[in-house]
């Protein structure tokens, strides 16, 4: 859906090769004398009641397998329905950790490991969220997409799979789905050992968003900052040329605004989108790119302007096309999980006609929408006081961090790390050396594997340039 940027390369190859390549393989034992070490892990999982394969895909080393899993509409009311949700797993051995991991969208059916998965050299098994196509009830009642819905299709999963694989288990997530992985630890708090939540945002007061415009105005160099909000600007001050640019755009390729309106709401959605954009998804020496980001926004073409704003936040997303695959998402923004909402204190009222619109604007009339303020409260309370074997990685420059999860004095072995310089796809390889080797020692503590793999504090897995994927996974702009 969007366009690749050239200069996030760099930043996949710098996070990818960052401390992991050297790393040497932990050997222990696999299990024997069992009957599950006997039977074919496929028809150990097949066997479990409600487990279908849709597909079992190759790669050295391990198994992977696509599944669907039989879940209750309505886990209060497990006999009102059924829905098929789509699982993977990915199998190294039943004597290894186990990584829970989701991202809080759709699940990806190619063989991935993710970074915790890397360090414990573990099993991954992982979850695609509710009401996102396929794993969607039909028909869909929306009022049964919410935060404890989810987190207990996780619990089920995990007491279903928990018989194979017996050894630790730790969930993780990026961006939505650390998010995720917080709110399942605070329903079922019981369920795993660990807890990495990487770059989740926490906004515990919808209506109160200030935090947002200080980064703003604080995050990279005030040369950058000046440069983006330039583009930006410009881009508003040429809405009438840009605009019948866009319808052009929109007609040659299909594209409709019912959902959210009228083309001119969804061209300055994605103009309001930007800077944003730039800094959840780029690093600061990408701020330089003049093939990028044009150096003099007054004298820039418009082709200029528009290719800029393009590849940064996507002319397509606020379609209709664009945003029917995340009508998930922006539900429950706008009943439970919050939406920011941001100044532009460097553009004139004049040229701003919307400013930055609710998630209400981009979900179907025909969904109703309520929302639930103490929600988020609720879930921000318990992992301040209540947090046990958490940690919480976010990047120096990443927008969704402004607002992010705080553990207090009642958290226990709990951490919030902070890596400099990065974006959305902060991790632990990306951390300063001390904080990357308590993090990397603590998830090797949690899985449970042997003290003296605790005590090197290194991933015991070499890295797989295939397999560990490390590149920020772009979505659209205004979205964890």
């Amino acid at each position: 859906m969007r366009k690749a940027l050239r200069w996030l390369l760099a930043f996949t190859v710098f996070i990818g090769t960052l401390s992991t390549a050297g790393a040497a393989t932990a050997a222990e034992p696999e299990a024997t004398g069992t009957k599950a070490a006997a039977t074919d892990i496929k028809d150990q999982l097949l066997a479990i009641p409600g487990m279908s394969l849709i597909e079992e895909k190759p790669y050295t080393g391990y198994r992977f397998f696509v599944l669907n899993y039989t879940q209750p509409i309505d886990h209060r009311h497990p006999s009102k329905g059924t829905f098929q949700q789509r699982i993977t797993v990915l199998h190294k051995d039943v004597s290894r950790p186990t990584v829970f991991y989701t991202g809080g969208y759709n699940v990806s059916t190619t063989p991935s490991r993710r970074e915790p998965t890397q360090i414990v050299d573990g099993n991954q098994v992982s979850m695609e969220y509710r009401f996102f196509t396929p794993s969607r009830p039909d028909p869909a009642d929306w009022s049964k997409l919410d935060i404890w819905q989810a987190a207990s299709d996780q619990h089920r999963i995990f007491k279903a799979l928990k018989s194979i694989y017996t050894k630790n288990w730790i969930s993780t997530g990026g961006s939505k789905g650390g998010m995720t992985a917080t709110y399942y630890e605070r329903f079922y708090p019981h369920d795993m050992d660990g807890v990495v939540a990487y770059v989740a945002p926490n906004d515990v007061v919808n209506d109160e968003d200030s935090a947002y415009d200080r980064f703003f105005t604080k995050v990279g160099t005030a040369e950058c900052r000046d440069r983006l909000d330039a583009v930006q600007r410009e881009a508003l001050v040429r809405r009438e040329p840009l605009e019948k640019k866009y319808a052009a755009y929109a007609a040659e390729n299909g594209y409709t605004f019912d959902t959210i309106g009228s083309l001119d709401r969804a061209y300055e959605a994605v103009v309001l989108d930007y800077v944003w954009g730039f800094w959840q998804y780029s690093l600061l020496a990408d701020c330089s790119d003049a093939s990028v980001i044009p150096p003099d926004a007054k004298t820039a073409t418009d082709d200029q302007i528009w290719n800029s704003v393009d590849t940064i936040s996507g002319f397509s997303f606020y379609t209709d096309q664009g945003l029917e695959p995340y009508t998930p998402y922006y539900y429950q923004a706008g009943t439970q999980l919050g939406a920011p909402t941001i100044h532009f204190p460097y553009i004139e009222k004049k040229y701003i006609r919307y400013g930055y619109q609710p998630p209400r604007n981009f979900v179907p009339r025909s969904i109703p929408m309520k929302f639930q303020p103490y929600a988020m409260r609720d879930v921000d309370t318990w992992v301040r006081h209540n947090a046990h074997h958490m940690l919480f990685v976010y990047g120096q420059n990443d927008p969704w961090g402004a607002e992010r999860f705080r553990v207090g004095k009642g958290a226990k072995d709990s951490y919030v790390f902070t890596a400099p310089g990065l974006n959305h796809g902060a991790n632990v390889a990306g951390l300063t050396a001390d904080e990357k080797s308590l993090a990397t020692a603590r998830i090797l503590d949690w899985a449970g594997v042997s003290t003296s793999a605790v005590t090197a504090a290194k991933p015991l897995a070499k890295y797989d340039a295939k397999l560990d994927v490390r590149d920020v996974e772009r979505e659209p702009a205004l979205r964890p």
